[in-house]
């Protein structure tokens, strides 16, 4: 047991942390939402029927869709652009795809190497952009959950104004949900790119998203050494 949670500490640590942290945003959105609702002279709330409301999925899948886009997006273009000394960037010059033997597919794949990345073919071409494949479904899943429950608190809201109901293909082209949207995605973006280009010229010592604490700042963490 002590092996396999030190083996896997970095996961678990995050994992908990989400845990503890979407149980604290679900608590305090009931809290927050039953003041509110008191407030209004309407019946509060219980605490599952909060947690499965469109109010609070909404806010969850919002941040998730743009947390999976950023990684979507980063995972994919460190293929084909570089930032010269960043550890989170190839060389320059390393663009692309890279070969077979760089890859360590096919004939050049080791003893140990997974039995996919030793044949060719349509299981090959999916393994090999299977993170990308998969960050991609969350980010397409999370949005289409957030666009859903994101018009049902826009109609409740529109109801209580006296104001029509929107469609789904009405609200996803809506100011109010591309507002809601772009929120999220312009912090994400400035965040991956801020860790690129600070980790040119700044050191965290032995962390693995930082060059050595001695490596000039030109050069990246693949050729500190």
């Amino acid at each position: 047991m002590r092996r396999l949670l030190r083996d896997n500490a970095l996961s678990l640590f995050f994992f908990a942390l989400f845990v503890l942290a979407i149980v604290g945003q679900s608590i305090a959105g009931f809290l927050r939402t039953n003041e509110e609702l008191a407030k209004h002279g309407e019946p509060v709330q219980n605490y599952l029927d909060f947690v499965f409301s469109s109010d609070f999925i909404v806010d969850v899948a919002e941040n998730w869709q743009s947390e999976f886009l950023q990684f979507l997006l980063f995972i994919a273009a460190t293929v084909w652009f570089v930032q010269r000394g960043s550890p989170e960037s190839k060389l320059p010059g390393d663009e692309g795809v890279g070969t077979d033997e760089d890859q360590k597919i096919g004939e050049h794949a080791p003893d140990d190497a997974p039995d996919v990345a030793k044949n060719r073919g349509w299981k090959l071409v999916v393994y090999e952009n299977s993170l990308v494949i998969v960050m991609g479904a969350i980010f397409v899943l999370s949005w289409l959950m957030q666009s859903l429950s994101g018009v049902v608190v826009a109609n409740d809201e529109a109801a209580q104004h006296g104001e029509s109901a929107l469609s789904w293909a009405e609200y996803v082209v809506s100011p109010e949900f591309w507002d809601r949207t772009l929120q999220n995605w312009q912090s994400e973006f400035l965040a991956v790119g801020t860790m690129a280009t600070f980790a040119i010229f700044l050191r965290q010592r032995s962390s693995a998203e930082s060059k050595p604490v001695g490596a000039p700042h030109v050069v990246s963490a693949e050729t500190s050494d």
